[in-house]
């Protein structure tokens, strides 16, 4: 059925794509067609209901608290996507079943929550081929999780909302060095800034302590800056 039409013929769907902020179609951009998806933390399902509607994908939604969850379902049934998506009310990746999904997403937590939730159940971790996850802070404790359990990056974007700017991170098993979509973002000279200024704050936080300045932390976040510094200015 032609989008059209199918906007036509649930109307509910209409207000769903405007929901559909810049930050979850850059998630949704790293879904192949017809996967079968888990989307963590599925809110109110406007993720999952994209997915189902323009990648034609099977979606588990899962969120841990009751009130997300039925707001998702109502907005699944609303949509008419009962036989797409399932919701299911659990923590994590634990109410999924081993080889159920083939591409896990989480979005919206902190990188050391995100982090936590993978290792929680590596039972479904060793089954699944493609992580998205869009951590809103942590994004390094994140990949340096990846790393540990045998993920490589393969690729990453950027998108803004609301003023702030989102690193999105695809991760598969398999090693591949082609340019990310990050590397050539309109964003990344904008997101480089935005880090700077942020870790700015932290070392003139620091600098209020002498003890937090002779630490191996703040010595690492002054070398971080002066490397921030430099792909800023690679960038004008």
């Amino acid at each position: 059925m032609k989008i059209q039409g199918y906007l036509r013929e649930y109307p509910f769907l209409v207000q769903v794509y405007r929901l559909i902020d810049s930050r979850l179609q850059a998630i949704k951009n790293f879904v192949a067609e017809k996967s079968f998806v888990a989307d963590i933390g599925a809110d109110h399902g406007y993720l999952a209901i994209e997915l189902a509607q323009k990648k034609f994908c099977k979606v588990v939604a899962t969120d841990k608290n009751f009130f997300p969850a039925e707001a998702a379902r109502k907005n699944i049934s609303d949509a008419g996507l009962e036989n797409f998506i399932e919701v299911r009310q659990g923590d994590g990746l634990k109410v999924l079943q081993v080889g159920e999904v083939d591409t896990i997403c989480v979005a919206g937590m902190g990188g050391s929550l995100i982090a936590k939730i993978l290792a929680d159940a590596p039972e479904i971790l060793n089954t699944t081929a493609r992580l998205i996850l869009q951590p809103m802070n942590g994004a390094e404790i994140l990949k340096n999780f990846l790393t540990s359990s045998g993920w490589f990056v393969v690729d990453e974007d950027l998108a803004e909302e609301g003023g702030i700017i989102y690193e999105i991170i695809c991760a598969e098993k398999n090693f591949s060095d082609k340019q990310t979509k990050k590397e050539t973002s309109p964003l990344l000279k904008k997101f480089l800034i935005q880090k700077q200024k942020k870790l700015l704050r932290v070392l003139e936080e620091m600098q209020k302590s002498p003890v937090a300045v002779q630490t191996e932390k703040f010595s690492k976040l002054k070398t971080e800056l002066v490397d921030l510094e430099k792909k800023i200015n690679s960038h004008t």
